[in-house]
């Protein structure tokens, strides 16, 4: 049987990230060794839109699988939780691409987190901020500021998406519980109108057994008076 379209789709997804956290990793060495890595990250943005596009599509047919009832309720449940780890990885690859791994360089050579830490003004800047101005670099910090703000608020409404769906999953183990219950009621009153007519079947058959031979005797009797009477020639 061919697969689910949706999970075709969200096994591709998951591929397409595999390849941008690999691609972003090729990025930070690269930069740790001093080459140019702004290819890459083209690359790598390009890539970032089209997994963004995915995880969209993804969401817009969960909604309409869920609402025109074409998966159950627990599998729309399942496919949302898979969902959320995809958007999830997602903003963590936003966060890494727009992380800079050149002040790891020095930590990792001289143990301390750049040239001269004393003096901001002697670190070195990306390729990303190197052509940016005093505003350019403040609009830069506040749209990392917003986007983690993004991913707090996307965050959020995970956990509280997941506390709803405990919640639901709750709710439909009472009712489904309560409806055993009504079954099982149900059942024992069934069985005790059937042994009550077991017994009236019993009584039936025994006051027809004793009807039958109250005929028979009285034929009998009959039969007897008429022989009595009857003239012998």
């Amino acid at each position: 049987m061919a697969q689910d379209a949706w999970l075709t789709r969200y096994d591709a997804s998951c591929r397409l990230a595999r390849e941008i956290a690999e691609k972003i990793h090729e990025r930070d060495q690269q930069q740790f060794k001093g080459g140019n890595s702004a290819k890459l990250n083209f690359t790598i943005r390009s890539s970032l839109q089209n997994l963004r596009e995915q995880i969209n599509l993804l969401r817009e047919s969960l909604m309409r699988a869920s609402s025109s009832r074409q998966i159950t309720h627990m599998e729309a449940s399942s496919r949302q939780q898979l969902m959320d780890s995809l958007l999830t990885r997602e903003k963590q690859l936003q966060a890494s691409l727009v992380t800079n791994p050149e002040s790891n360089r020095y930590s990792l050579t001289s143990g301390r987190s750049g040239p001269d830490s004393s003096n901001p003004w002697l670190m070195e800047e990306s390729e990303e901020t190197l052509d940016l101005d005093f505003s350019g670099l403040r609009q830069q910090q506040q749209r990392i500021i917003e986007e983690q703000d993004a991913g707090i608020d996307i965050l959020s409404t995970v956990i509280a998406r997941q506390k709803q769906m405990g919640l639901d999953i709750g709710n439909e183990l009472e009712e489904q519980s309560e409806i055993i219950d009504d079954l099982a009621h149900l059942v024992d009153k069934t069985d005790d109108k059937i042994r009550n007519e077991s017994r009236h079947v019993k009584l039936v058959e025994k006051k027809s057994a004793s009807c039958g031979m109250l005929v028979a005797i009285v034929l009998l009797l009959v039969v007897i008076v008429v022989v009595a009477v009857w003239p012998t020639s």
